[in-house]
């Protein structure tokens, strides 16, 4: 009779078991995304202070020397860059230029970056997370992002803010200039955002609201040397508001 009780516990036991893995072992696309997304600005904001962090993976990212980097046609770049979707006008010969001091430039590549740089900023500022500022942007731009969120928390606000997604992201300037590469991306998102007194009473925006935002962020990178080229990470430089 023992036996036959403790047999019939054990599978009471392992029925449990995977009805909870069933209800709480799933993870949807969305919450992979976010998980990297986390993953990535944790390991960015433990690296060094001095380090340049918008993280673009390259052709040649594979270091275990198996493999070799194929041949780059220079002519077919610089066409994809003419024609590329996401580009303006105005930006496609910087991006030429730049592309031929650094083959391995890709603009569809540094714009999934900027994409995942934005957010990571963006939400970053909301949650007063200087370290992780720090290491993703200038000194004078820090400066600034630094002094809007010392200037929050010496009032006692807080900021609850959402961010709903980017809807467009194109390039619309570029430059290499003294072997240092410029790219300014125009962003256009959705934020859902409300500024908080210390009494918990909003003072500004509308947590029920998506909002649309356009920011024009520019994004630098020293391509001037071999040894400069080797690290593919950008930092944003530049902020600014639309005309």
């Amino acid at each position: 009779m023992t036996d036959l009780f403790t047999l019939i516990s054990l599978i009471v036991a392992v029925v449990v078991v995977l009805k909870l893995r069933s209800v709480l072992g799933r993870r949807t696309g969305d919450e992979e995304a976010r998980i990297e997304r986390r993953t990535a600005a944790r390991q960015g904001a433990a690296g060094a202070p001095g380090d340049n962090v918008v993280a673009l993976p390259r052709r040649d990212a594979d270091t275990s020397g198996a493999t070799i980097a194929p041949e780059i046609n220079q002519a077919d770049v610089e066409e994809r860059i003419k024609t590329m979707p996401g580009v303006e006008a105005a930006a496609r010969s910087g991006l030429v230029e730049i592309s031929r001091l650094d083959p391995q430039f890709e603009p569809e590549t540094f714009l999934r970056g900027a994409k995942q740089a934005y957010e990571m900023i963006v939400t970053a500022f909301a949650e007063g997370n200087r370290k992780l500022l720090n290491d993703l942007l200038s000194r004078e731009v820090y400066d600034g992002f630094e002094g809007a969120i010392a200037e929050r928390e010496g009032r006692g606000e807080q900021v609850d803010q959402s961010f709903v997604g980017i809807n467009s992201a194109n390039i619309s300037e570029a430059e290499l200039k003294g072997g240092i590469a410029s790219v300014t991306v125009r962003f256009v998102s959705e934020l859902i955002s409300a500024t908080r007194d210390k009494a918990g009473a909003i003072i500004n925006g509308d947590p029920q609201r998506i909002k649309e935002v356009t920011d024009i962020w520019t994004f630098s990178r020293d391509i001037s040397t071999a040894k400069a080229r080797a690290n593919p990470n950008w930092r944003l430089i530049a902020t600014q508001s639309p005309a």
